[in-house]
């Protein structure tokens, strides 16, 4: 075992303890913040005593949270304020499982964190089923990273004033755009107005990156014009209709990063001896329970569970965990067809990145490397892509396990055996 950054246990950083104890008093008295300890100490020593203290303010021990192995120099500067430690999460792997997509080639290992008992093995399934049945079909729709401000007219006259002269000026805001990034691009702007609030929701290529920040940044400069050419107020660089981290129907409907579909013909006999039920019953439990009842509860998405793969990948591979709100957006099918059956899911909005945010963390860095897609791509932005490729694979690996399981009947049985504790 190893604390404070991967030195074994014991004999860590070289303590100081008049100096440790000189900004405990600080901290205590108030004359030093806790967010300023990196400005006196390196990211170990500040992360040690920053726990320390909080150990001593609540009297709760936190030993294993400062268990970790990764590289914190570049952590605290980029990724968390405030550290105290890590939190360890299960990491499970699930697969092979055959991937035949534009950009995902051959044979994968999902790497799933989570700590759901039976997600891993139940996953593990649907990648038998789709391996056995010759690879899934993997395609990208769309692609664009989004953020829509939102500006105050004067009058609606004066809202379809701005929305005309933005149409009008498209290049120039384009160039703006753009020359706040060496990597992405402007690819358009969509115009909303409701009463006087303009709304522009501009989407950007954003290449390997997940891009919120890129986009955010090149939005600004975007924003600033449209305010001075039209005497609009801009009231906020996000109006929610990007929509970021939230369910909305526009994601859905117009796609929010990769936009991917995933499919699989599965024959009558992989449905009996993988799943132990029958097509018809495959279609009925989709139809009744994905598409009727996610109907009758008003839901935005109508699948079984794809949220479950989407937020274990992403805490896997350094992706923005609150976007597993994008995946549950997903749309499950099952065809009947002279064979069996084809099954499929739509995931409108899938937000990815294989560079930059948590992609650089050392473990989530590893996860990446197995999956091939670490870092930026050749040309830019096939990581991304296929990694979600991979990602949308896994959704259908999933989906396919579950709706089998409950066509069979064996739900209850499989968390009984592997999802009690």
């Amino acid at each position: 075992m190893a604390d404070d950054g991967g030195r074994p246990a014991g004999g860590g950083a070289q303590h100081n303890g008049n100096r440790d104890a000189a900004i405990h008093t600080r901290l205590k008295e108030g004359s030093l913040k806790l967010y300023e300890l990196e400005k006196e100490l390196s990211p170990v020593d500040a992360i040690r005593i920053r726990r320390e203290y909080i150990q001593q303010e609540t009297g709760t021990k936190l030993d294993n949270i400062g268990i970790f192995s990764i590289d914190v120099e570049r952590v605290v500067k980029r990724n968390c304020e405030n550290m105290i430690g890590t939190v360890q999460v299960p990491v499970g792997v699930a697969g092979p499982l055959l991937v035949n997509g534009e950009h995902a080639h051959g044979h994968y290992y999902l790497p799933l964190a989570t700590t759901e008992g039976a997600l891993v093995a139940s996953v593990n399934r649907g990648c038998s089923a789709i391996t056995k049945a010759g690879g899934a079909e993997v395609r990208i729709l769309h692609d664009g990273m989004t953020r829509a401000p939102v500006f105050a007219t004067r009058s609606i006259a004066h809202a379809k004033q701005v929305v005309d002269w933005v149409a009008a000026h498209g290049e120039e805001l384009r160039a703006a755009a753009e020359s706040t990034t060496s990597h992405g691009k402007l690819i358009d702007i969509q115009p909303f107005v409701a009463g006087t609030s303009a709304y522009f929701r501009m989407g950007f290529d954003t290449k390997d990156a997940m891009g919120m920040n890129m986009v955010t940044i090149a939005s600004a400069k975007v924003a600033e014009l449209i305010a001075q050419g039209t005497g609009a107020k801009l009231v906020a660089l996000s109006g929610n209709m990007c929509t970021d981290k939230k369910p909305a129907a526009i994601n859905g409907i117009m796609g929010r990063g990769r936009s991917v579909v995933a499919g699989i013909a599965l024959s009558h006999d992989i449905i009996s001896s993988v799943f132990k039920t029958n097509a018809a019953t495959l279609f009925e439990v989709n139809y009744r329970k994905n598409l009727v009842g996610s109907a009758r509860a008003g839901a935005m998405g109508f699948n079984a569970h794809a949220a479950n793969i989407v937020a274990a990948m992403f805490i896997a591979c350094g992706q923005d965990a609150a976007h597993a709100i994008d995946g549950s957006t997903c749309l499950t099918t099952v065809d009947p067809t002279p064979t069996g059956v084809y099954v499929s899911v739509t995931l409108p909005s899938l937000p990815v990145g294989t560079v930059g945010g948590g992609t650089g963390v050392d473990t989530q860095q590893e996860c990446l490397k197995l999956l091939g897609v670490a870092g930026g791509g050749n040309p830019p932005g096939t990581n991304a892509k296929k990694l979600a490729e991979i990602i949308a694979s896994g959704v259908l690996a999933g989906e396919l396990s579950l709706l089998g399981a409950l066509a069979a009947q064996h739900l209850a049985r499989a968390h009984q055996q592997l999802g009690r504790g």
